[in-house]
């Protein structure tokens, strides 16, 4: 038992070991800032559901790189959006532009809440409208 825990403590003090990018990548905070904001938004395309700031797949610190060479190019930030888009499409992003192709997306959950209500609003005015049953509610004793 002795020993399971020690294996597991090495594997877990390992996997923080293993972690990519652990320090600053600019000595400007400003920059520092930006680099930051920038690796959180953009989607890991090999594990779909982590930011390339957590993952530490070779595609996700190859991008890390990447952005960290533009920002230190001097590009802005959309430029830098625009780059990861044309390269590996909307996908790349979790928050997708609103663009027309995505106009569906940011559209559909207001969409479906105003279907809901006026739903609701057609059968509660449905409901209203039908006659009461007296005679039901008083429960006969014939």
């Amino acid at each position: 038992m002795k020993r399971w825990f020690v294996l597991m403590s090495a594997v877990i003090g390992m996997s923080s070991a293993m972690a990519i990018d652990t320090g600053k990548a600019f000595d400007d905070p400003e920059l520092q800032a930006r680099y930051e904001k920038l690796i959180s938004e953009v989607r890991c395309l090999k594990c779909q559901n982590q930011s390339i700031k957590d993952s530490n797949v070779f595609l996700a610190s190859d991008l890390r790189r990447e952005i960290r060479r533009m920002i230190a190019e001097g590009k802005t930030d959309p430029e830098i959006i625009d780059f990861l888009v044309t390269r590996y499409g909307e996908f790349a992003l979790y928050r997708p532009r609103a663009s027309g192709k995505t106009l569906i997306l940011w559209a559909a959950p207001f969409l479906l809440v105003l279907l809901g209500g006026f739903a609701l609003f057609r059968v509660v005015r449905h409901r209203m409208s039908l006659p009461v049953d007296e005679a039901a509610g008083e429960g006969s004793t014939e």
